[in-house]
């Protein structure tokens, strides 16, 4: 007996050791604490979307008192060259019955702009830890209309990390995984043949549109009806233009950070002066607000030592011959898009909804019509709603009705009559 306790000792010991983003056995109950969720990344194996570990939770910051079962999830998704890393998230399941179809349908949801210090994610936000989220009515509409919502925090926010904000397809990836993960809740009801959709505004907005550029190639088993996106910065060179020096400059501070995270080799802390350290510095312990005030007015010239303006950032490139402006270039959306019988770099066989406020001030209305015209151009059944009157951020409130009346329709099967130009 003393043999088989130190055995059981020994075992319980080694498996404490394991770290959450190892290559573990799935768990068999949603017992992890928070620490769990967002340790440290770790050498990861598993397939992509495979649930490391969760908790259940409740979400007091989306509005309501809607019924429902709730968890916070780490799961394993792929950067831009495939490396697998952790990525955090929640789950939301209404407790009323479903009884539109077979199978509860589920959104990916990815949030607008939250910062990127690690105390910013969205999961905990909404688990409680509050600091200035603004998508609670948004996933609140979701779940009244019976809709499960699986809500990814994009990548970087496990601790030590960095938000990789605005890449692409880490955006694009981390939302498609946790659809995948949100089938593996011990216990879920959630099947695999649901349907889903994809949403989100702002930085969501690019993240829905690169989860629907994506979704084809990387996860071809969800059967994906429709792709919501509202306030999309698609052309970030455009983007970081009106930014640069203005009253949203933190926007550009916190899309520098995230691309210098993405492509490490590019030249950036040799560039840096005392200002540009601050600011790197500022940038990882900040949330939306606190971004916005450290960064209002700055100017990109005055951080690092040679005065680079973006053009000249632009120019400069890592040791393979890589340039920042290609990398800028990379998160373009619209590049490369097609139909499912297409030859496109990207298929798309499902429907977009893009849209935006009237008196939109922080991203330019050029790069979002330009982002509708290629979807046309590509043969994307597109609809495009451009006159909610509100700037950017009280778009995304105002159009939360739709939204979800939009996605409403797609899982029910409806024709969607788009509104591309003729010519």
């Amino acid at each position: 007996m003393r043999r088989l306790s130190l055995l059981a000792a020994a075992l319980a010991a080694a498996s404490s050791l394991i770290a959450p983003g190892s290559a573990a056995a799935a768990p068999t109950g949603c017992t992890a604490s928070e620490a769990d969720i967002f340790a440290p990344a770790a050498p990861l194996s598993g397939a992509n979307g495979e649930l490391l570990a969760c908790r259940t939770v409740t979400l007091p910051h989306v509005p309501g008192d809607i019924p429902m079962n709730a968890y916070q999830v780490r799961y394993v998704s792929s950067d831009l060259r495939g490396k697998k890393v952790p990525v955090t998230g929640f789950v939301a399941v209404p407790k009323a019955a479903w009884t539109k179809s077979t199978h509860r349908p589920t959104v990916a949801f990815n949030p607008g702009t939250l910062g990127s210090g690690s105390q910013c994610a969205f999961s905990k936000q909404m688990t409680g830890a509050y600091q200035d989220a603004y998508e609670g009515d948004q996933i609140a509409a979701f779940l009244k209309a019976g809709f499960a919502v699986a809500a990814t925090d994009g990548m970087g926010y496990v601790n030590g990390g960095v938000h990789t904000y605005m890449i692409g397809q880490n955006a694009g990836h981390s939302l498609l995984d946790i659809v995948r993960t949100s089938r593996q809740i011990p216990g879920g009801t959630l099947n695999t043949q649901g349907q889903v959709a994809i949403s989100g505004y702002s930085e969501g907005g690019a993240a829905s549109l690169w989860a629907a550029q994506v979704a084809a190639s990387y996860a071809p088993e969800l059967k994906v009806v429709g792709a919501a996106a509202g306030g999309v910065p698609g052309d970030l060179k455009l983007t970081a233009a009106k930014l640069n020096g203005g009253p949203f400059a933190g926007f550009l501070a916190d899309a520098v950070v995230g691309l210098h995270e993405a492509y490490p080799a590019l030249p950036f802390d040799e560039l840096m002066n005392d200002t540009g350290r601050k600011a790197v510095a500022d940038v990882k312990a900040n949330c939306l607000f606190g971004t916005l005030g450290a960064f209002l007015g700055k100017k990109i010239e005055s951080f690092t030592t040679a005065g680079y303006s973006l053009e000249a950032l632009y120019a400069l490139k890592d040791p393979a011959g890589n340039s920042w402006g290609q990398a800028v270039e990379e998160q373009k959306l619209g590049v490369g898009i097609g139909g499912r019988f297409s030859f496109a770099k990207w298929k798309i066989d499902f429907p977009t909804f893009q849209y935006r406020g009237a008196l939109e001030e922080i991203i330019p209305v050029e790069t979002q019509e330009e982002t509708r015209r290629l979807y046309c151009k590509a043969g994307i059944p597109t609809q495009f709603k451009n006159d909610y009157l509100g700037e950017h951020l009280l778009t995304d409130g105002m159009a939360k009705n739709d939204v979800t009346a939009w996605i409403s329709d797609r899982f029910a099967g409806k024709w969607m009559i788009g509104n591309c130009p003729l010519f």
